[in-house]
């Protein structure tokens, strides 16, 4: 695995122009040029179906049964994407590779790691990964439910943040805990004569916990028991009988006895096994007399505990519970009508804990709130330093801070956090995405990109063409502000000035050629002097002239410079 974490392979197969097309990518800014209708479009798009875009059947090229693309991202273990996918029972390590496939007729799959998952995961899990910015599309920063995370990883309010919601989950949980409590006494109350009488009938009865399958135990035994008592009998007769073991034990033992007059040494350990074998004979006969004398076997004994089966199977089968269960079942209604008998103070005592809870959050939830109102002035002030170099100038950037009522708040806090802006003069602020679209919209997402690059999000970004419709500086201050950006995620920059391709650590030129009759787009990786020659085709158009070389130069070496 790569040392840093972003895009690193794109894989491309039978997708409009391009038939087969692998890319290895680089960390920092890079940037794709080429000439108006060569693929650069082709290639957002295919990235757009990995990351769970819509597919199209007209999407696979002509002649082929079936378009793939495959993007292979390498992340920290704890990104986030990676937990994601690891929630929904899937194997990664680091690695993480998406892959869609669409056939002719229309119908896409959808794969992580190899493994088939559903088209809403993958593009979940691509909104984390991936946030594109262009002319005609934008996502992310255009989405209000990140404004609030986004604010507060710019103001470091991240551990308050997090106390609010620990705070937030710890006053539900209170609260629903009173609700429920408040439920069961109120149906206790309902209930109490019957309770009462199903409790009075349990603590007649006194079921005991594990009784049925001891009282079964026992029932097996007395069942048995005339064919235990029958074995018993044969097993004395045998040993004590006329002819049984005792008595030829001792018989035994004499005839040795004499014998051991003459070679007491030969016979000892005879005689003493003799010993033995006649103590375990005694023992066995006591044992067989103590079973004559016990009422183990009382036939009445098993009349009692069919009884007590009975019973105990017509209690569990009137309250729907298994006989083990008629234990509990005494208990959980001792506990309801201890509900009735304390009910004002337990749940007096259950609200008051509640409140307190509650009091907790709306105190973590101010704090927040007041810095948030700091990290939100901040924020505006450092987003409009942005703007005037980007020719935005006349443009507005807010945080606007929505108090919420007691009931609209949640784990979020207080207010809902949401990013507006106006780009032209007398035109009231509105929500990011209600906004003019366009380059200027683009434009104007670099800059709040640029300020927020460090607080966190996803690991790659695309700018497709934000630097329409401007050049000079302008367009020098867009290659700055993206080659600053790189320095802490990946940028892939589609582009046609020069002064942002001069920035590009690494530049990818993509081409439409000809092969058998039909266009095919390539891509090239440009080293020193194609890069500068690329560069120059973007000063000058078509003829590359000395001057536009020498012009190209001039920006490389500034790029160079300025890194």
């Amino acid at each position: 695995m790569t040392e840093w974490q972003g895009l690193v392979a794109l894989s491309i197969q039978n997708v409009v122009l391009i038939d087969r097309l692998d890319m290895e990518l680089q960390p920092g800014l890079c940037a794709l040029t080429g000439e108006t209708g060569a693929g650069k479009s082709v290639l957002l798009d295919s990235l757009g179906l990995a990351l769970g875009a819509r597919a199209e059947a007209a999407l696979v090229r002509e002649g082929t049964e079936q378009a793939m693309v495959t993007a292979q991202f390498d992340l920290p273990s704890e990104h986030p994407a990676l937990e994601r996918a690891q929630d929904q029972g899937l194997s990664i390590e680091g690695t993480l590779i998406l892959r869609r496939t669409i056939s002719i007729d229309g119908r896409s799959r959808a794969f992580i790691n190899d493994q088939p998952v559903s088209l809403a995961l993958l593009k979940d899990i691509g909104a984390l990964l991936v946030e594109v910015h262009g002319q005609f599309a934008a996502q992310g920063l255009l989405d209000p439910s990140t404004h609030g995370r986004l604010l507060d990883a710019f103001g470091g309010l991240q551990d308050q943040a997090a106390k609010v919601r620990a705070a937030w989950s710890a006053w539900r949980e209170g609260d629903k805990a009173r609700e429920a409590l408040a439920q069961a006494l109120a149906q206790a109350r309902q209930e109490e004569g019957w309770l009462r009488a199903s409790l009075n009938e349990l603590d007649e009865i006194n079921p005991q916990a594990d009784e049925a399958q001891s009282l079964s135990e026992r029932r097996n035994l007395l069942q048995s028991s005339g064919r235990i008592l029958e074995a018993v009998a044969t097993a004395r007769d045998m040993l004590e009988g006329s002819q049984g073991a005792e008595r030829q034990l001792v018989a035994a033992q004499r005839a040795l006895a004499r014998a051991a007059e003459k070679a007491p040494a030969v016979l000892a350990p005879a005689l003493a096994a003799l010993d033995r074998a006649m103590i375990e004979t005694r023992e066995t006969l006591d044992a067989l007399d103590a079973l004559d004398r016990t009422d183990e076997f009382d036939p009445l004994g098993l009349e009692r505990i069919e009884e007590r089966l009975f019973t105990l199977r017509a209690l569990a089968r009137k309250h729907g519970v298994e006989v083990e269960g008629l234990a509990g079942l005494r208990r959980q209604f001792a506990q309801r009508l201890g509900l009735i008998e304390n009910d004002d103070d337990t749940l007096s005592g259950v609200a008051a804990k509640v409140q307190l809870l509650r009091t907790e959050y709306v105190k973590a939830a101010e704090r927040l709130s007041a810095s948030r109102a700091k990290a939100a002035a901040e924020l505006e002030k450092a987003v409009s330093k942005e703007l005037t170099p980007l020719k935005l100038g006349k443009a507005r950037f807010g945080v606007n801070l929505v108090t919420l009522d007691e009931a609209e708040m949640g784990p979020g806090g207080a207010e809902r956090v949401q990013f507006i802006a106006a780009t032209n003069p007398g035109v009231a602020p509105a929500p990011l995405n209600k906004i003019a679209s366009g380059g200027e919209l683009a434009r104007f997402m670099l800059a709040l990109r640029a300020v927020l690059s460090a607080a966190g999000g996803v690991p790659v970004l695309v700018f497709d063409e934000i630097d329409v419709g401007v050049s000079g500086a302008v367009a020098d201050a867009v290659g700055e502000r993206l080659a600053l950006l790189a320095t802490r995620v990946q940028v892939l920059a589609v582009t046609h000035s020069p002064q942002v391709a001069a920035r590009a650590r690494d530049h990818l030129r993509v081409d439409k050629v000809m092969q058998k009759g039909r266009a095919l787009t390539r891509i090239t990786r440009l080293d020193d002097d194609s890069r500068r020659e690329e560069i120059a085709r973007l000063l000058s158009g078509a003829e590359v002239t000395d001057a536009a070389r020498a012009a190209a130069d001039s920006l490389l070496s500034a790029a160079v410079e300025a890194a």
